[in-house]
Parts: C-alpha cells; sequence; structure tokens
C-alpha cells in the first residue's frame, strides 16, 4: 500500500505527517521508519519511530538512490512494517512528474512484495497529479 498526500509548503502537510507517524507507531505492531530532510521532526515524533536523517547519509538525490536506500533499510530489518518519507521532492531534488509516477509504483511494487506500507509527501501543487499519482491519494 503507498499513499501520498500532496500540498504546496505551509499547507500542513508535515503535521499531517506527524500525525500519522505517531499514530502507526501506537497502532502497528512492527516498526515504523521516517526519512526526512535533516531532523526537524525529532521532537514530534514517537520515540519508538525510527527517524533517519537522510543527510546523515552519502545520499546522491535521486528517486532511484531513494528506492534503493529503502530496499537497504529492508534488507537490514525485516521487521519494518511502515515508511514515512517527509519532503520526498527536496530529499531525491526533482519534481519531474513521470518520475513521480515510477517512483510510486516502484513503492507499491516492493509493497506488494513485502507488505510494507509507504506514507509519502509530495510539497507540489495537488493540479500537477495525473491519474498514475492520484490512485494513491
Amino acid at each position: 500500500m503507498v499513499k501520498v498526500f500532496m500540498g504546496l509548503p505551509g499547507s500542513g502537510k508535515t503535521k499531517h505527517l506527524i500525525d500519522l507517524v505517531n499514530n502507526a507507531v501506537e497502532n502497528e505492531s512492527g516498526n515504523v521508519v521516517c526519512i526526512e530532510l535533516g531532523q526537524k521532526l525529532r521532537f514530534d515524533l514517537n520515540h519508538n519511530a525510527k527517524l533517519v536523517d537522510i543527510t546523515e547519509y552519502d545520499f546522491q538525490g535521486s528517486f532511484e538512490t531513494l528506492v534503493a536506500f529503502v530496499n537497504g533499510m529492508y534488507a537490514g530489518n525485516y521487521d519494518i512494517t511502515h515508511i514515512f518519507i517527509d519532503s520526498t521532492l527536496k530529499i531525491v531534488g526533482s519534481d519531474d512528474v513521470e518520475a513521480i509516477e515510477s517512483f510510486l509504483a516502484r513503492l507499491d511494487a516492493f509493497s506488494e512484495k513485502t507488505g510494507v506500507k509507504f506514507t509519502v509527501s509530495l510539497s507540489t501543487d495537488v493540479s500537477r497529479a495525473t491519474d498514475k499519482i492520484k490512485k494513491y491519494f
């Protein structure tokens, strides 16, 4: 399962993500991971959520490397049940719609294979969402 929420900066996406992460920690039986750019959520998330600051790794921003990063995290911890990705477009440094569609499809395929749920925030106008993106709303 992949869920996406979109909106312009300042539209409340991060607050919504914080609520979703904390709810997942309380209600899911596995490990909950939140990938973000920096550590701005450090004091807002339940301490049982694994907060991953992508800037602490030699991450060369692209959708391809973010998929590889997720695969590597799961390879090291099969108990992950939910991965949240905040500020996805800033992490990868791109807002190319076709690349977003491909990224979401790859996460969806990974989810089908492993059972890991994904919640992804995209800081862009909702009007840019194609049908391939809207199916994850």
